[in-house]
């Protein structure tokens, strides 16, 4: 697999792939964004799903994949830095503000970021109807966010941090997407690069949410949280595996922008499967991301 993944790299195979790849990210982080914000606190769901995937990734890590080159090691050691920033900033989102209105914030911040941090690392540029196209997505992301807004009436008194928090989460997205892009690119094997960010990033978050979970009051039942955090491993595996290697394989900024449709699949499984309503105002406004990220993907 690492040898068809490195001779693909650049050409348009590779983008094809990178786009499949990118767009499958998307399903699967709309999936992981249910699973962190579910009945359980985000700390605990986090904790949960850290630990089964630095448990499932440790074992390949250190025994299946080649070791890590020496210059790789201060690479990992910003990637826990930075994931962990990441994760404090969506937590304190999630605690502040309804889902519906910091999701499409937090996810609206990310890739306008990435296309510069690109832009200044690896040199990737834009067409002007690719800008069409990430203003067209971008209208679409923060017009969710305010619709939503207008009509949320939980934490109205925390939506201010709320919206802060959720930048700053899109900063971090805008960050990490980057950083991770010239990390996986760094090692000969990008499944080095998976397994080791996997098992490092695994560390901190189990260690906090125990701590977390033995202050507090009436914990819940472990069983379902233990089942929650199995599942968000195994899709976390999928979902950031996937973006990773199409920022291997094609432009960061593209892929970046790619799986911001994520929002528009979060609101397909809500109406498939927990039967929420859309209605034509949130239909209009996905649309508007979808045509972006079409527009992006085929203005180059």
């Amino acid at each position: 697999m690492s040898a068809w993944i490195q001779s693909i790299e650049g050409t348009d195979q590779g983008a094809t792939v990178a786009l499949i790849l990118a767009l499958l990210a998307a399903v699967l982080h709309a999936v992981f964004g249910a699973l962190q914000k579910g009945r359980h606190d985000p700390m605990l769901a986090r904790g949960a799903i850290d630990a089964s995937y630095g448990l499932m990734a440790a074992p390949f890590a250190l025994f299946v994949v080649p070791w890590p080159e020496p210059h790789m090691w201060p690479i990992f050691a910003g990637v826990f830095v930075i994931h962990a920033g990441y994760k404090f900033a969506v937590l304190a989102a999630y605690r502040r503000g309804a889902f519906t209105v910091v999701y499409p914030v937090m996810r609206g911040t990310g890739p306008l970021f990435t296309i510069v941090g690109a832009w200044l690392i690896f040199g990737e540029t834009f067409s002007a109807v690719q800008w069409l196209g990430v203003v067209v997505l971008l209208a679409g992301l923060y017009g969710l966010a305010a619709f939503n807004m207008a009509r949320v009436t939980v934490a109205r008194d925390t939506l201010v941090p709320a919206l802060a928090f959720a930048v700053l989460t899109g900063l971090f997205v805008a960050l990490y997407t980057t950083y991770d892009a010239y990390g996986i690119r760094a090692t000969a094997d990008p499944f080095t690069f998976l397994a080791w960010f996997f098992f490092i990033d695994g560390l901190l978050f189990p260690v906090l949410a125990t701590r977390f979970y033995r202050r507090m009051g009436s914990p819940p039942a472990l069983g379902p949280l233990a089942l929650r955090g199995v599942v968000g491993g195994v899709v976390a595996f999928a979902s950031f595996g996937s973006i990773m290697l199409a920022t291997r394989l094609d432009q960061v900024g593209e892929a970046a922008v790619l799986r911001e449709t994520s929002t528009v699949f979060a609101a397909l499984i809500g109406w498939l499967f927990l039967r929420e309503p859309v209605g034509p105002a949130r239909t209009a406004l996905m649309g508007l991301i979808a045509l972006g990220a079409v527009i992006v993907e085929f203005g180059g």
